[in-house]
């Protein structure tokens, strides 16, 4: 199986290395900003709604394992 080299050779690149002008291709990064827009610090707490969902889940898997060790002991 031949193994993907992620640096090839570039003697074997087809292409010319003179063909890019410096300038004619963007920067590797282009500030050091996000650029995310304005900060918005994040809400505080949790909706209701998924808390309650969260906490009818955990009732129902801990009715689930009780019923099945129910079963079990008898």
């Amino acid at each position: 199986m031949a193994a993907y080299n992620p640096d090839p050779d570039p003697r074997e690149d087809p292409r010319p290395l003179d063909d890019v002008q410096p300038g004619e291709t963007p920067p590797a990064e282009s500030s050091t900003s996000s650029g995310a827009g304005p900060y918005r610090p994040p809400k505080r707490g949790w909706a209701k709604g998924p808390v309650i969902a969260i906490c009818v889940m955990a009732v129902l898997v801990a009715f689930f394992f009780l019923a099945y060790a129910i079963v079990l002991a008898v």
